[in-house]
């Protein structure tokens, strides 16, 4: 199957939701790049980017999976790449 690049931007408006997402994060990754998470404390967000090269399939689980977490905002951008 081919693969593909993509960025998760992920927002999380309640720390509850972070034990959560982060399990999520776990079970994808082997796919996982990398993951720059930077807290916004003047909004009391976090504002997380995941850099993922997998299976369209496999992106698409994933991001459904982070946004059915309560207090996360989840948007998926794809390169055009794929291997």
């Amino acid at each position: 199957m081919e693969s593909r690049i993509a960025l998760i931007g992920i927002i999380v408006e309640e720390k509850d939701s972070v034990e959560r997402l982060n399990t999520v994060l776990h079970e994808y990754g082997e796919y996982v790049v990398g993951r720059m998470g930077i807290p916004y404390h003047k909004r009391q967000v976090s504002v997380i980017s995941i850099v993922i090269d997998a299976p369209s399939d496999v992106i698409s689980a994933l991001s459904g999976k982070l946004g059915m977490i309560p207090h996360v905002s989840v948007k998926t951008v794809y390169s055009k790449l794929s291997h």
